[in-house]
């Protein structure tokens, strides 16, 4: 048997751990797709002009695969992001709709100040798909916890989106380009795979094509989370 040293042991680990689950038990998150990012001057810099085509095309996707699709929006302290704000919807190219989940968060990922691991424990969801705004911020700390609590990951980077990133302390500035690469480069084989729009699409046609379908979200998605949120109802995206 060759021994691959240690390097090898742990990649071998690493595979063990994120075993790629059925397409079927997977979930989709659109994390931050809310107007709060318009409000500033920064949305001019932003990247990935097919973003909003790719995030509709995989929920698309998801719902005629009968999987659960689940929203995410961020309140914090900054006034576009209060939840008394305009901006604080989301964005104008989803039509979210009554059976599906909107979760508001405090925390950049998206799970520890929402209920998000009890709702996909419930629908029965071992695979994860991360979309979202900002790449290297809620999609990529939302993606680590979830590879930390057990999840498989498939992180969409076409259907990601981020800024300029810019060190206050000495005035140097990533562009988006280098933040979307350093993004994949720490996650893949690491907590996730990085994930294509038309092959999840594929995939899922492949998958689903018997009808079975996958998990479907209860009847009661109305649930309250730890910070107060309350799903609301599709005539508003709030």
């Amino acid at each position: 048997m060759t021994d691959h040293g240690p390097a090898g042991r742990a990649r071998s680990a690493y595979i063990v751990v994120m075993e790629k689950q059925p397409i079927e038990r997977s979930a989709l998150l659109v994390v931050d797709a809310q107007d709060s990012f318009m409000a500033t001057p920064r949305w001019e810099k932003r990247s990935n002009p097919d973003f909003e085509r790719n995030v509709a095309t995989l929920i698309d996707a998801w719902r005629a695969a009968s999987l659960p699709v689940i929203f995410i929006l961020h309140t914090d302290d900054d006034p576009e992001f209060a939840r008394t704000s305009p901006y604080f919807k989301l964005m104008d190219f989803i039509e979210r709709r009554d059976s599906e989940p909107l979760l508001v968060k405090t925390t950049r990922n998206s799970f520890t100040s929402t209920d998000l691991q009890r709702r996909l424990e419930a629908l029965g969801v071992t695979r994860i798909v991360v979309t979202g705004i900002q790449t290297e911020q809620c999609c990529e700390t939302t993606t680590r916890i979830g590879a930390d609590l057990g999840y498989d990951v498939d992180f969409v980077t076409e259907a990601t989106r981020t800024f300029p990133l810019v060190n206050w302390e000495t005035g140097e500035s990533y562009d988006t380009d280098t933040v979307t690469r350093h993004t994949e480069w720490v996650l893949r084989g690491r907590f996730a795979r990085i994930a294509k729009v038309a092959d999840l699409v594929a995939e899922l046609e492949a998958g689903t094509a018997g009808g079975a379908g996958g998990p479907g979200l209860h009847e009661d998605s109305r649930v309250q989370v730890p910070n107060g949120e309350i799903v609301g109802s599709a005539s508003s995206n709030r």
